[in-house]
């Protein structure tokens, strides 16, 4: 396949979270925040940005397993996708469930659970690292002889399922919550409260869960997020502070042996002379506080703009990266970097974030001028995009000084 079947479905995952966006503003239930919304996409622009690289060791570990180490070569019948279906999911429930309850897993997937809210767009805000600790986890389909074709077809399609359960719209949908995964279901593993987390791991089938001991109903209301809630907008801070956390706990430790079972062990334990496993902190709904910024209006439309043109950068590098030089591809990948960087660095309200849009807009214009140098449309471009980086830093300076509310947990 020429292009990742996740890659295809990004107008079709905006298309439905403005959808989302419309049927929130009518029902006013407050699903949805610009920052929060932004950082969650900016998180999952990260993870597609940097996968384009990661999967050179993800699929190719799988494309070497089944080349030098196959038992059988399974056919490509539909009984046997069938079957396969079924492999991926299993193996999913398992890497998604040991992504829970190992601390060095939890470092690549604790990203998808960092928002302290629940719509479509946290559905697209994911780990750049889960891939990486999870792909061991489906060899054994690689060793059965089942083709690297269709295992990526059928682990996108994994994915892509669990894209519409990220939704507070739908409640409950009767006998199909006894076997499939259902919003409701995936509602409780997002729950950072006491009962409800380390549960409910599926990907496409619930059976999973109700056969390994891990399903939970949902019953109370949920309060999303993590238990150390990471309190910062920009992707690339959401990805590190995790491990910054575990490696305080690892410096903390001093004695080898209980270095490398804190690796292994479940987040929050620490031996017992350090003081035990921390359980969880059972949370009030009504009075939990969640993290929040607040920008003038001015700025949170620059931004929507801004993040905008970002979105069309990275949608053009994913849908084009094949014709894409290996120079032009981490260039843009480090431009858009940059850009879903300093957007959170605004969002965030840092003394010194107007200098760094500045500086990202100004970065911005030289390259993509250097870019575009070589097309016969340059003189009109370059006017363009002159008067957007001029325009963009006089908006910046006009309107980033505005007194800023913060609040977060209490």
């Amino acid at each position: 396949m020429s292009l990742n079947p996740i890659v295809l479905s990004i107008p079709i995952f905006f298309i439905l979270i403005g959808i989302e966006v419309i049927y929130d503003r009518i029902t006013h239930k407050h699903l949805y925040r610009l920052n929060d919304a932004v950082s969650n996409i900016s998180c999952g622009i990260f993870e597609q940005i940097t996968g384009t690289f990661a999967k050179v060791f993800t699929v190719m570990l799988y494309v070497f397993t089944y080349d030098h180490f196959r038992f059988f070569t399974v056919p490509d019948t539909w009984y046997w996708l069938l079957i396969l279906f079924l492999g991926v999911d299993f193996f999913y429930y398992w890497a998604h469930r040991m992504s829970h309850e190992i601390n060095l897993f939890w470092l690549g997937h604790v990203v998808h659970h960092q928002s302290e809210e629940y719509n479509l767009s946290v559905a697209l805000r994911q780990g750049a690292m889960q891939k990486v600790f999870t792909a061991g986890f489906y060899l054994p389909l690689a060793l059965l002889g089942f083709s690297p074709t269709w295992f990526l077809v059928l682990a996108a399609y994994n994915t892509l399922y669990q894209f519409w359960i990220h939704t507070e719209a739908i409640r409950n949908l009767g006998p199909l919550e006894y076997v499939f995964n259902t919003p409701s279901h995936h509602r409780v593993h997002h729950g950072r409260n006491p009962k409800y987390i380390d549960r409910n791991h599926a990907g496409t089938l619930i059976i999973w869960d109700r056969l390994f001991g891990t399903f939970q109903k949902e019953e109370e209301k949920v309060v999303y997020g993590i238990t150390t809630p990471t309190q910062c907008w920009d992707p690339v801070s959401a990805h590190l502070r995790p491990f910054t956390s575990l490696f305080a706990d690892f410096k903390l430790v001093k004695e080898w042996p209980d270095k490398i079972r804190l690796l292994f062990m479940k987040p929050g334990w620490l031996p017992e002379k350090y003081g035990g496993y921390r359980a969880p902190k059972k949370v009030e709904p009504e009075s939990y506080h969640k993290f929040d910024t607040r920008l003038n209006l001015e700025m949170n439309y620059y931004l929507l703009v801004q993040f905008l043109f970002i979105l069309g950068g990275a949608s053009f590098f994913l849908f084009n990266l094949s014709n894409l030089s290996g120079t032009e591809q981490l260039t843009i990948a480090v431009l858009i970097t940059v850009s879903v960087m300093s957007t959170g660095f605004l969002f965030e309200a840092h003394p010194w974030a107007a200098w760094a849009e500045y500086a990202r807009l100004l970065i911005t214009g030289l390259v993509l001028l250097l870019l575009i140098r070589e097309t016969s449309s340059f003189p009109a471009l370059a006017i363009s995009i002159s008067l957007i980086v001029l325009l963009s830093c006089f908006w910046v300076y006009r309107n980033y000084h505005v007194p800023i509310l913060k609040t977060g947990m209490e």
